[in-house]
């Protein structure tokens, strides 16, 4: 169903819109109408090619979307922790996962500043 366009002078924000607004508003001009559901059909006809109806137009979008390399499939493993009952086993384990957070971190000297600034600073 066609939606009449009404202009408002207001904001017009062209001087050519807002002579079209005035002459609309006036009657000399007749208001343009829009038909969304008709130009929604004709975009819908556009939006697939005629090529890609076809299988030729599924070949080649198959071609198109198909992978460059071969990739190799992840393997499940499963894992589980061998119950042992020994304590000291479980005091090893909490070592080593305290120690992870600081695995890669080095201790910060004052030396070690001192020989970063050297380095950094320019030599003429």
């Amino acid at each position: 169903m066609p939606d009449e366009v009404k202009p408002n002078l207001n904001e017009s924000p062209t001087h050519d819109s807002q002579l079209a607004a005035e002459s609309i508003a006036s009657g000399n001009e007749k208001a343009p109408t829009v038909d969304f559901d008709a130009d929604y059909a004709a975009a819908q006809k556009f939006s697939i090619s005629e090529v890609d109806r076809t299988d030729k137009g599924e070949a080649a979008a198959e071609v198109a979307t198909a992978p460059k390399y071969q990739t190799s499939k992840p393997q499940e493993t499963k894992t589980e922790a061998q119950s042992t009952g020994n304590p000291d086993d479980y005091a090893e384990l909490a070592k080593e996962v305290g120690n992870s957070k600081t695995g890669g971190v080095t201790n910060v000297t004052d030396d070690l500043v001192k020989q970063a600034l050297e380095k950094g600073e320019r030599k003429n």
